[in-house]
């Protein structure tokens, strides 16, 4: 399995995954053009792609779909709340009814060698889900966009080869900085977004011994910076019970525009 983030953050979020023979792309938040500059780089080009996975309907996720689904045929997934929240915005209404296929939280779905798995997570939207993606006895897992996380997300998350965990905000930047006082509320609230001492904290309940690549994600512009979030969730993890050196761990932080390391597992 290989594992990519392309761009990850309130911008745009895009994550590939894929085998040998089986591509996948999760969100489509960014261009056509940066997506596909960015496949090019994996040796890929779009008519590879045998699916696109989306979280949610809101635009850091979807704001690319159009375009790419003009240029290409391969399917859309997404819950039934998603599809109909997406199929509402007058942007996507083009996109061919069909070319949707629903998806359920805990439902496994197969394409060609790869399972994926959604997940429920909390955030305000219509029906959002983060996935659990598996080849073999390999595991990737993308889980962002949540205001809270509980022992169902930590068992989801259990035994992963490569995580992305949302390290949305420092809860003082936020609070101190230009944000309303309802959009800060919304972000704190637990249908928003992870700050990154609690991403830390649900870090530190799923480590295990064969991670290959821990990737803090969906990283705030104006209220986080990377170094801020890498080590607030280093010293959550040296504070934890669990018995694990974060200088032992392959901890990146997501970058908002350029393409991750890429995992191989």
């Amino acid at each position: 399995m290989r594992f990519e983030s392309i761009a990850s953050g309130s911008s745009g979020n895009c994550i590939y995954v894929g085998s040998d023979t089986t591509h996948l792309l999760l969100d489509t938040g960014i261009s056509r053009k940066r997506t596909v500059e960015a496949l090019k780089d994996l040796d890929l080009e779009l008519r590879d792609i045998d699916g696109i996975f989306i979280t949610h309907e809101h635009t850091d996720h979807i704001n690319g779909l159009p375009m790419i689904a003009k240029k290409s045929q391969m399917p859309i997934y997404a819950t039934r709340g998603t599809i109909d929240a997406i199929r509402r915005m007058e942007k996507f209404k083009d996109i061919d009814p069909d070319r949707f296929v629903t998806i359920r939280p805990d439902e496994k779905i197969t394409v060609k060698d790869i399972q994926i798995d959604p997940m429920r997570i909390s955030h305000d939207a219509a029906d959002p889900v983060g996935y659990r993606i598996y080849y073999g006895r390999k595991k990737a897992c993308i889980c962002t966009d949540l205001g809270c996380y509980t022992d169902y997300t930590v068992e989801c998350l259990k035994n992963s080869d490569v995580l992305l965990i949302e390290s949305n905000h420092d809860v003082n930047m936020l609070q101190v900085g230009r944000y309303p006082y309802m959009l800060k509320r919304r972000i704190l609230g637990d249908k928003g977004h992870l700050s990154n001492v609690s991403s830390g904290r649900l870090l530190s309940r799923v480590l295990n011994d064969h991670l290959k690549g821990i990737f803090l994600g969906h990283l705030s512009q104006e209220n986080n910076f990377p170094e801020l979030a890498f080590e607030t969730v280093r010293v959550e993890i040296m504070s934890s019970e669990a018995d694990y050196s974060p200088e032992d761990l392959p901890i990146f932080v997501a970058d908002r525009k350029r393409p991750s390391c890429l995992v191989e597992i």
